[in-house]
């Protein structure tokens, strides 16, 4: 398991710009089943992102992806973790 966490690089009108475009990365990637939860942070200065993977190469490689990285608008840090307890409704996703 995965949290990225996002920081805005940008102001906020240029994050504005690019919020269409990547709330459809993340729906393509709800899609294929990476990321599980996402929301933006409070105060708004970033977001979150868990996210499943094989590895951590693969979340590279899909971050790559996201319009706010193509626009140079966020920066991305990428903490792995082995979730060894969760609530009942996430315990399909415990390991360990």
């Amino acid at each position: 398991m995965f949290i990225i966490t996002l920081t805005y690089l940008k102001p906020a009108e240029e994050i504005d710009a690019l919020l269409a475009a990547h709330r459809e990365y993340l729906r393509e990637q709800y899609d294929n089943g990476m990321f599980l939860m996402s929301g933006r942070m409070v105060p708004r200065t970033g977001g979150i992102i868990i996210a499943t993977a094989d590895s951590r190469a693969d979340i590279e490689a899909v971050i790559e992806l996201d319009p706010f990285n193509e626009a140079g608008a966020a920066s991305y840090a990428i903490t792995e973790f082995v979730p060894t307890m969760t609530a009942d409704i996430l315990s399909a996703f415990k390991q360990g």
